[in-house]
């Protein structure tokens, strides 16, 4: 494979140092250890100001823009968000809310979230799925989730999360080459 895989990080924490920023981080990682990445991070909460005031896209300023036309336009996807609530940040939606609806359309999208504990682990699966199903994104099998114990500080200390994301990684790599080898015309004509 010659071309390098656009992929395009959403950490959904809104402070620094962050957890799930350090997830992301790791899973990142664990994917350019096998496969040729161009990354672009997008920070939740370097965007609040900009992106928290419109409500429109057309209210979104220019390095807003720039963020949403990455996401739209990526080979794939890892998106991650604290738990609040039992569910995702509202600025991690209302980021979605702002991309097109069918430009997600297959588009692979690895899952991630961290939390206060154990009990918030299934906001993979009931909250961040289904919002990305809503796009027609091919969520990847698995999810990494995160809990404050599998970090001393802000640094992923546990040996069974490290695994995790070493085998959502490696699951991910067969689905990511096979789109990385599509030209955004295969694409185009799958989505209709």
């Amino acid at each position: 494979m010659n071309k390098k895989l656009s992929v395009v990080a959403v950490s959904g924490g809104l402070q620094r140092p962050s957890r799930t920023l350090v997830l992301v981080e790791a899973i990142l990682a664990a994917l350019s250890d096998t496969l040729p990445m161009d990354i672009h991070l997008i920070e939740l909460g370097e965007l609040v100001p900009a992106l928290g005031g419109a409500i429109y896209r057309t209210q979104v300023p220019d390095d807003v823009e720039v963020h949403l036309n990455a996401i739209e336009t990526a080979d794939a996807l890892v998106v991650a968000s604290p738990v609040f609530r039992a569910s995702y940040t509202g600025l991690f939606k209302h980021l979605f809310d702002l991309v097109r609806q069918d430009a997600l359309v297959d588009m692979p999208v690895l899952l991630a979230a961290t939390g206060g504990s154990d009990r918030h682990a299934l906001v993979i699966e009931h909250q961040l799925r289904p919002l990305f199903s809503f796009f027609q994104a091919f969520t990847l099998p698995i999810g990494v989730f995160a809990s404050e114990r599998d970090f001393t500080g802000h640094v992923l200390t546990s040996p069974a999360l490290h695994d995790r994301i070493a085998l959502a990684a490696g699951r991910a790599v067969p689905w990511l080459r096979r789109d990385a080898r599509a030209s955004a015309t295969e694409r185009d004509f799958f989505a209709v």
